[in-house]
């Protein structure tokens, strides 16, 4: 039952640095049921991806995810810690990177913004890490496909900027324990490890504090009706992404998930191993209560989930450890939910995916609607979607041909 629904790529930042097409690949190669990946602000992964998946006959997902403003809890941090009023959001179950008219100006306007703001940053970190200064263009695009840079990537290619200007150890070790204000003795540990020092960057200068740290407003990221308006237009799913329910914004797990919902949002997003289980284990019971806490939630509200590992940083594991006791329970409701996600992304290719007008006329009830997404991706591959000559127009034919394929093994 090994899945992974929320893979970022190289194409916003990968911590292995795998490619769309490296993550299909890994995926079949391990057995996953299925995998998914994800992008903050782009879909510039999901022609590779699906193209991928499909020649492999592996069951996929792609994503997209950015930060939005949510108006209803302006005075409350949600899952961007110290940003009121922020959230990170998703939307899951896209097909194609072609964006239709009615929303092309927003994509548009997102991955500008996006831009921008890394843009600002460097700016302000150029000032502070000088002689250490990135030009865009020559530094940082370079690092990703279509230059849709993140942090992560600023803190790369600072790193390669030091250690270009300061050739001799012990200059480089003077220099980053003045900028980051350690000692020469800590300098030189951090140093050993990139992925420490990277990690100290951008704790330093981006986070809150730091001089590239820029404090959102309301107009800074878009609102989450206009993201999940463009999520629906392009046949997708929003879907909320779920921190660890210790935040005010996520403590009424009720108002929360109601407010989503009548936004639009119809899956949740858990990073589990990430969240979940922290070093400190006295705290470890605190989290897994949260974590039982909004599954529970979202089964009283019919409403999917899936789980992943974002794969964002090094040493993010490939796969959520099901076997993991705080998780073995949950098994089940993490399988439906990548199987329902996986049912959809194939059928949107007829135009009735998980929202679309053909599943609220043939399903309106959500829970029925949840088991035939389910059993689409338990009997069916793409090759096995594309060998039926013709799917019939009603759910109830369609459940008739899935009654005689065995589920897939």
């Amino acid at each position: 039952m090994l899945h992974n629904m929320h893979c970022h790529t190289c194409y916003s930042y990968n911590g292995y640095g795998y490619a769309p097409a490296y993550i299909a690949y890994l995926a079949k190669k391990s057995g996953w049921l299925a995998a998914g990946i994800i992008d903050f602000d782009v879909l510039d992964a999901v022609n590779e991806f699906r193209e991928s998946a499909e020649e492999l006959d592996l069951n996929y997902s792609c994503g997209i995810e950015t930060r939005v403003f949510v108006k209803e809890l302006a005075d409350v941090a949600i899952n961007s810690p110290g940003e009121p009023g922020i959230a990170y959001h998703l939307g899951l179950g896209f097909d194609t990177e072609e964006i239709p008219p009615c929303v092309s100006d927003f994509s548009k306007d997102m991955r500008a913004q996006a831009s921008g703001r890394i843009s600002r940053i460097i700016d302000l970190v150029n000032t502070v890490l000088d002689p250490v200064r990135l030009d865009f263009e020559a530094d940082v695009a370079v690092l990703t496909p279509s230059g849709n840079a993140t942090e992560r990537h600023l803190c790369r290619a600072y790193r390669e900027k030091a250690e270009q200007l300061f050739s001799k150890a012990n200059a480089l070790v003077d220099f980053w324990s003045g900028k980051l204000g350690i000692p020469v003795e800590d300098a030189e540990k951090v140093l050993a490890d990139p992925v420490k020092l990277e990690a100290k960057i951008r704790s330093k200068t981006m986070k809150k504090g730091g001089a590239g740290y820029i404090a959102p407003a309301p107009d800074t990221f878009p609102p989450l009706e206009a993201f999940n308006q463009f999520i629906q237009a392009c046949g997708a799913i929003p879907t909320i992404a779920w921190l660890n329910g210790l935040s005010k914004g996520e403590a009424d797990v009720d108002r929360l998930l109601d407010l989503h919902m009548e936004k639009g949002a119809a899956m949740l997003n858990i990073i589990p191993d990430r969240n979940c289980f922290p070093e400190d284990p006295r705290r470890t019971a605190r989290h897994v209560a949260e974590l039982d806490r909004v599954i529970a939630a979202c089964i009283e509200r019919d409403l999917p989930i899936v789980i992943g590992t974002e794969m964002n940083a090094p040493g993010l594991k490939h796969v959520d450890d099901l076997g993991n006791e705080a998780l073995r329970k949950h098994t089940d409701t993490f399988v439906t939910g990548a199987r329902i996600l996986s049912g959809h992304t194939l059928f949107a290719k007829l135009n009735r995916g998980y929202l679309s007008e053909w599943a609220r006329r043939e399903l309106p009830d959500r829970g029925k609607r949840n088991v035939f997404y389910a059993r689409l991706g338990e009997c069916l591959t793409p090759a096995r979607f594309e060998s039926v000559r013709e799917w019939p127009a009603e759910a109830g034919k369609v459940k008739n041909i899935l009654d005689g394929i065995e589920p897939i093994a």
